[in-house]
């Protein structure tokens, strides 16, 4: 089962797509998508639904999870991050209704590496082990390293999951 893991955002989105067999997963792509920011937000939604279409087009996932809204201090940022998102789901429902899932922070935390409040690094160690020999690159950026631990998060707790409810 193909798997796309979001890490979305109004300017960086991290991106993750790995193959899980029962309990077994290859890493396949990820990377992040750069938005620019000299755009403005409501002209940026565009970029971001089509750069959501692509990554469907390009790695065909036959589920795709994303990092749910989180907490933050600064309610314009929420704003954004919550435009950013729905723009993504709302590309993923065209082709994925009931198949696009949604987990929180701590439970990627807690999922990969046993702990809730890890760090990021503690995150990336362990996504470097859990698929040793498959990655051969540096993360770019933590976007991406949270996007394949929200994949692979997936692939371990998928089937005890139910999709968004979007009808």
């Amino acid at each position: 089962m193909i798997i796309l893991g979001i890490d979305p955002g109004s300017l960086n989105s991290g991106y993750a797509v790995i193959d899980v067999n029962g309990r077994n997963m290859k890493y396949i792509a990820s990377g992040v998508l750069v938005f620019a920011k000299k755009v403005e937000l409501i002209n940026r939604l565009g970029m971001i639904y089509e750069s959501a279409e692509d990554l469907i087009r390009q790695y065909n996932p036959e589920e795709i999870a994303l990092e749910s809204l989180i907490y933050v201090k600064s309610i314009p940022a929420l704003a954004k991050l919550s435009q950013a998102r729905g723009a993504m789901v709302a590309a993923f429902t065209k082709t994925h209704i009931n198949r696009i899932f949604e987990y929180g922070p701590t439970s990627v935390k807690a999922s990969v590496t046993g702990h809730g409040q890890a760090s990021k690094e503690s995150i990336q160690k362990i996504l470097e082990l859990s698929f040793q020999g498959q990655i051969n690159k540096k993360f770019k950026t933590h976007d991406e390293s949270d996007a394949l631990a929200i994949a692979m998060t997936h692939g371990l707790l998928r089937k005890r999951r139910k999709s968004l409810e979007l009808r």
